[in-house]
């Protein structure tokens, strides 16, 4: 196991920005100080050859204006809010509309666009980066003086482990997830719609035009959204950018997703405390520049976002998705992979 660390840039601010390699098993992950992102990761191929299998950038500079998330840690609250506000304690606050009307992974300058503070320890069968960041009281419309923690790290198992903690001096809605894109080809290596993927979820949450909830929880049995089976991810429908709701008890590690790409062998199985999963197959890619020339179009990639149900502080028949005094937060995502 290994751990090395280097300057990947410093911001306008002055401030140094660091890249951590992690080494462990037959894995290598990188991670950036800004945005707490997973910039690139090497795995292995049934036929020997390895590739990274996250698409990205190459330079600080792209992640700083990073308009499409690539890797990043997302908060306060991952994925839309409604109308850009939500009532709490008997007062309505107001955040940035950066998506039509709409909130969308907490406004123009959410955790993804800024630094965070690192550190990287070793454990008996893995390597982490333990990235923190706070919040103060009224950020981007948010109450509360609220203190994220986020590790990320790799095992002997060839397994990536995902700890989200958070706590906060006043009740805030909360949901961290990591929204990195994964092409188990490799990046720059075509498109992910014969990728087959198999999702532990019995009902998704049913969205308008705006991708906002309707408050429905629809069963997939039946619809282009089963997933129950291993298929190809284009088998029923061009795309998707869904919550699906898991099965399985919220707060428990259960199973998520599992997603194989047959050329090359590689395997991904994703466990879950969270209570959803947003599955999101690059549907809105159109040119973007990544990595060592690669140009990422639509569906260049997948996205797992493990998190809590979109909208959340406006449904309260959703599970509840709020941190405050006595009440932290903790959840946990594990992604392994094979080949």
């Amino acid at each position: 196991m290994k751990i090395t660390k280097k300057t990947f840039g410093i911001l306008s601010s002055g401030k140094k920005v660091y890249l951590y390699t992690l080494k462990a098993g037959d894995l290598r992950l990188s991670l950036s100080s800004f945005g707490a992102a997973w910039t690139s990761l090497i795995v292995p191929s049934r036929n020997g050859l390895p590739d990274d299998i996250l698409l990205g950038y190459s330079d600080l500079g792209s992640y700083t204006s990073n308009n499409v998330f690539f890797g990043v840690t997302v908060g306060r609250f991952a994925n839309r809010i409604a109308n850009a506000e939500f009532s709490l304690n008997n007062r309505k606050y107001h955040l940035d509309k950066n998506d039509g009307e709409h909130c969308l992974h907490s406004g123009r300058r959410g955790f993804n666009r800024l630094p965070w503070k690192a550190d990287a320890y070793e454990e008996k069968d893995g390597v982490f980066v333990r990235f923190e960041l706070e919040s103060p009281d009224g950020d981007r419309g948010f109450p509360g003086n609220f203190k994220a923690a986020v590790s990320y790290g790799l095992t002997k198992s060839n397994e990536i482990i995902a700890g989200y903690e958070a706590k906060s001096d006043a009740l805030t809605p909360v949901n961290l997830t990591n929204h990195s894109y994964f092409n188990l080809a490799g990046e720059g290596n075509g498109d992910i719609l014969s990728h087959e993927a198999r999702l532990f979820a019995s009902s998704y949450v049913e969205v308008d035009a705006q991708a906002i909830p309707t408050g429905r929880l629809v069963p997939v049995k039946g619809t282009p959204f089963d997933f129950t089976e291993k298929k190809p991810i284009n088998r029923d429908l061009d795309g998707y950018d869904h919550c699906f709701v898991l099965d399985g008890e919220p707060g428990k590690l259960k199973p998520c997703a599992e997603v194989f790409e047959p050329k090359t062998g590689r395997s991904l199985k994703v466990l879950t405390t969270q209570p959803g999963v947003q599955f999101y197959t690059g549907n809105f890619l159109n040119g973007v520049t990544g990595k060592a020339g690669s140009v990422y179009n639509k569906h260049a990639g997948f996205c797992l976002e493990t998190q809590h149900f979109p909208d959340s502080p406006n449904r309260p028949d959703f599970p509840a998705a709020v941190c405050g005094p006595g009440k932290d937060y903790h959840e946990k995502a594990v992604f392994s992979f094979s080949w």
